[in-house]
């Protein structure tokens, strides 16, 4: 059974050193100018490994065919597989320099360009399962970014073996890696069409074994708060200050028991992300999770009441709070029809792996996708600590999400019993 270690550490290296880097607060498709340097070089690729019907949509996404090769293929079902190539805008992602630490030996990992930062086992558990493997990180300033290039870099190894090997008989495959996932814009309203698919699998989960069919539902909220600006010096009884306005809503939402760094397991939360502003205006961002809709709608709610009531001790000031739909959990449909749940779940036990299926405290571009009418669960790759400088990821574990890749859809194209 091949590895593909070499192949995929050079793939990440490759991908990863590559800004990425996605951005909320453009209103264009991909979001940032930038995503589309890695979006033409795996176009690029593609081709090169004789992908058919490569294209990059005017909306930013490399979608291409691995033609069938099983004899029934024409009575197969397409299935999409999907990655996408932004990094995340929460950590610094620029001149990322991935390195990789040969056999781990156990112990504490150090970064060169950042002395006081630590990565150990008593950190992350997981990593304590990984002695003697070789462990991808970044050097201490920046993200890694295997959140998703490691995604990336095996479906595109995945693809390169299929095309050299068209004696492995799978179903047709279409390919997607899309930009700014994680703004939550990773699925155009094309793509379900463009993509043409029965179902399809993001790979974009951590540890080895997870098969996730199960998501937050999301919301943004963004609030608006315009306040009375006069000079400092004539303010008495007339100036009305933003800043402490904002500053009461963050104090009155519930702190002890409704913020990410205060939840886990089926709780949800909400987490202001940004604050921008000065005292005669502010703008404060908020997102809103929960697995269940009853329970989104509840937040929603209780920010709104918030701001009601922050407005209501300052009638002058104006305070506004505009909640937008971002994503739904995909239980809601797969659980339905668990087909492509089982399919993967029977290639992950074909190869000793054994699944596990618990809720993604996220979301996916399987999420949207499943939502739009193309069954999507998320599967592993790898990627640990992500969206902050301590990420990383095992090669080997890479290496074992390739095979499960290519175990997956020679097990899409036997005959139902």
């Amino acid at each position: 059974m091949t590895d593909f270690h070499a192949e995929l550490e050079s793939r990440l290296i490759r991908y990863a050193s590559i800004d990425s880097q996605s951005s909320d607060g453009s209103p264009t498709s991909p979001s940032t100018e930038i995503q589309l340097n890695i979006l033409r070089l795996l176009e690029t690729e593609l081709k090169e490994i004789g992908a058919s019907e490569v294209q990059l949509t005017p909306y930013g996404t490399v979608i291409a065919t691995i033609p069938g090769t099983a004899p029934n293929s024409d009575n197969l079902p397409t299935i999409g597989l999907l990655a996408h190539i932004d990094t995340a805008p929460q950590f610094n992602a620029t001149g990322v320099k991935p390195r990789v630490i040969r056999g781990y030996n156990g112990g504490a990992v150090s970064f060169p360009d950042n002395p006081t930062l630590s990565l150990s086992p008593d950190h992350n558990p997981y990593l304590g399962t990984k002695q003697g493997h070789d462990i991808i990180t970044a050097s201490g300033l920046t993200l890694l970014g295997a959140d998703d290039k490691a995604g990336v870099a095996i479906l595109m190894t995945a693809a390169r073996h299929l095309l050299a090997n068209p004696e492995i008989p799978h179903p047709t495959l279409r390919i997607a890696f899309t930009p700014d996932e994680e703004i939550g814009r990773g699925v155009h309203s094309n793509l379900p069409k463009d993509l043409n698919a029965d179902f399809a699998y993001t790979f974009d989960g951590g540890a080895v074994g997870e098969i996730e069919y199960e998501s937050f539902s999301a919301d943004g909220a963004t609030v608006y708060i315009k306040g009375v600006s006069i000079h400092p010096g004539l303010a008495k009884d007339k100036l009305v200050n933003a800043i402490h306005l904002a500053a009461k809503i963050i104090q009155t939402l519930p702190q002890a028991t409704l913020t990410p760094e205060t939840t886990s397991d089926r709780d949800g939360f909400i987490h202001a992300t940004d604050m921008t502003g000065g005292s005669s205006e502010m703008t404060l961002k908020f997102i809103l999770r929960d697995f269940e809709r009853d329970g989104l709608a509840a937040k929603g709610a209780l920010l709104q009441q918030v701001c009601a009531a922050v407005a209501a001790t300052e009638p002058r000031a104006e305070i506004t709070c505009t909640i937008k739909p971002q994503y739904r959990n995909m239980r809601y449909w797969l659980e339905k029809d668990m087909t492509p749940v089982d399919l993967a779940r029977d290639a992950a036990r074909s190869l000793g792996i054994e699944p596990v299926s618990v809720p993604i405290r996220g979301g996916t571009d399987g999420s949207r996708l499943t939502e739009m009418g193309i069954p999507c669960p998320n599967l592993f790759t790898g990627m640990q600590d992500i969206h902050g400088p301590l990420e990383w990821i095992s090669v080997q574990d890479m290496g074992q999400a390739t095979q499960f890749c290519l175990a997956l859809v020679e097990h899409a194209a036997k005959p139902k019993t």
